[in-house]
């Protein structure tokens, strides 16, 4: 669902709190987001306010971002500008999706002045730009808008700040009965569609649910569905929540949805934790699917280039099963030789090695000598045999290589930008991927994932095969336990502990089944066992080992459940 007016007002109704908070930090996670340390009432909170043109948003949040060592020029600029000041007031523009944080800072001579922040949350024309609201001039803007891209306005440095063009469309907070009948014209059109269009900061979620609400009666009835969405609106009585509809896809609204399913909805305490459990890791995997794309692409072609190769060698390995026959015959003709004479082109023998088949007609260079027929004989058994050994080596390497293929991809999918640079460098060591020049930067050991049970118990997940080397073999002591999915490619688990509770283990195999291939499956087994019966092979790849005396149980890892624990840990770490 979009982000529209009516979630942005609920927003900014939450953000009331923070009128004079003071800015202790500002930092730049991405291209597109901006993460406000906050200081009021005596509690530290962050906003996040994103222009990410798939998922633009701002609200409270409470997750982990990682932060870049060196901060972007924007984000430079409004630490320059906000950083150690206050927020005087937040405020919506009307219903539309613009919000403005009017600022009080000093500058470095000590003057006090005032800065605007705007974040217009447009989807693909969201921005977030920095304004002097004194001259109107815009200081910055996080994305850039030049006359190549829009003729009526420009976002650049030093131009006079314009709102987006007006859509000419009613404020529904301000509306009467014939004002609203009037702006309606109910013998043509989707009546959905025309509450979209006529009115601001209306989505077609909410407009399906005002038609859901009039059923198929007059158009009084309809302006009663409608009023009775915006008096809660108005008076701000939200219902946050989150609906998984009949096809699977997640929505969120402000205002409770009786059109939709109300046995798989979710409902939250705030705006802010609704939102931030609905975004909630989608921006950064859209990002580390875009930088992952190359190497996925590259690793599925590898992959497949493998199994072609495997049906085509196991053809060869089928046709070397008949080199038996070469060594028979070179027996055969030793057996003979007092029977053969040079220049003969074939000899019928009594075939003492097959009892159905009494003779055999044996094929002879009539050039070569009887021992040298035998010798050519035994020469192409000994080619055949070792061709059909070569590429039965090869069919258990390529076999190997895309097990290992397999895992990597799996990795790949719940990977983060480091994850990812990880990966990168393990396949450079491995051979797929051409060799690079070293880094001159020091080498960062890869840390797995932190988890806790309820019980307070340490559970440490590994996200790709340099992490799952470290975690299994120099982390974890003899007698953890560790898990794994049951001969499906995913990470290696640790539980920290030699008393293990039923609640850690059932929490690690939901983890171990959760980062598999087999994440969206329901009934995944994970095998678990202790560190100490866990082996890697001499020679083996990263992330490859064999192991014994484990035991098998079954779960079925929730998405949902396993962010929640992500959160927890993150805050516990804090």
């Amino acid at each position: 669902m979009a982000f529209d007016g009516i979630v942005t007002r609920a927003v900014v109704h939450e953000l009331q709190s923070l009128q004079r908070a003071r800015i202790t930090k500002i930092y730049q996670p991405t291209e597109y987001e901006l993460l406000l340390h906050l200081r009021t009432q005596g509690e530290n909170k962050r906003l996040l306010l994103s222009a990410h043109p798939a998922y633009p948003r701002v609200h409270f949040s409470q997750n982990p971002m990682a932060q870049p060592k060196v901060p972007p020029m924007f984000c430079m600029l409004l630490r320059k500008y906000c950083e150690g000041g206050f927020i005087e007031n937040i405020s919506q523009v009307g219903l539309e999706r613009i919000i403005h944080i009017n600022i009080r800072a000093r500058n470095e001579l000590g003057d006090e002045g005032y800065r605007r922040i705007i974040i217009e949350l447009m989807g693909r024309h969201s921005n977030i730009i920095l304004v002097d609201p004194e001259s109107g001039k815009i200081l910055d803007g996080i994305q850039h808008v030049t006359p190549s891209i829009s003729q009526y306005r420009q976002v650049l440095p030093g131009a006079i700040y314009l709102p987006p063009p007006e859509q000419k469309k009613e404020n529904p907070l301000l509306l009467d009965q014939p004002s609203f009948l009037k702006r309606l014209d109910f013998n043509s059109g989707r009546m959905d569609q025309q509450l979209v269009m006529q009115f601001s900061g209306l989505g077609p979620m909410i407009a399906k649910e005002i038609i859901f609400r009039a059923g198929l009666g007059r158009p009084t009835e309809l302006w009663d569905a409608f009023n009775q969405v915006f008096s809660d609106v108005r008076a701000h009585r939200y219902t946050p929540n989150v609906t998984t509809n009949e096809k699977g896809k997640q929505v969120f609204s402000a205002l409770q949805l009786m059109h939709q399913s109300q046995q798989r909805r979710t409902a939250y305490d705030s705006i802010s934790t609704c939102l931030e459990a609905y975004y909630y890791g989608k921006a950064e995997r859209d990002r580390t699917r875009q930088q992952s794309l190359d190497l996925i692409r590259k690793l599925k072609n590898e992959r497949d280039k493998n199994e072609k190769k495997i049906r085509k060698l196991q053809r060869e390995v089928q046709a070397a099963a008949e080199a038996g026959q070469f060594r028979m015959h070179g027996e055969l003709i030793t057996a003979y030789m007092h029977d053969i004479k040079r220049g003969d082109s074939s000899y019928s023998a009594i075939n003492f090695y097959d009892e159905t088949t009494p003779t055999v007609t044996i094929a002879l260079d009539p050039e070569l000598s009887p021992a040298e027929n035998a010798q050519r004989y035994f020469k192409k058994y000994n080619k055949a045999k070792a061709v059909r050994k070569w590429n039965e080596e090869q069919i258990d390497k390529a076999i190997a290589d895309n097990h290992y293929l397999e895992t990597v991809l799996v990795q790949l999918e719940n990977a983060s930008i480091t994850d990812i640079d990880e990966i990168r460098e393990e396949l450079h060591e491995s051979g797929f991927l051409k060799t690079q020049k070293k880094s001159k930067k020091k080498q960062v050991k890869p840390e797995p994932l932190t988890f806790y049970s309820k019980d307070g118990t340490l559970i440490l997940v590994g996200k790709n095969n340099k992490q799952n080397d470290r975690l299994t073999h120099q982390i974890a002591a003899a007698t953890d336990t560790w898990l794994h999915t049951k001969d499906i490619p995913g990470s290696h688990v640790v539980i920290r502990t030699q008393a293990v509770s039923e609640d850690a283990l059932y929490t690690a195999a939901m983890l171990a089944a959760y980062y598999s291939k087999a994440r969206n499956s329901s009934q995944v087994p994970v095998d678990y066992t202790l560190i100490k019966h866990v082996r890697k092979p001499s020679g083996a790849r990263p992330g490859y080992v064999t192991y014994e005396e484990q035991k098998t149980l079954y779960v079925t890892p929730s998405e949902e459940t396993i962010y929640q624990w992500l959160k927890d840990a993150h805050q516990k770490k804090v």
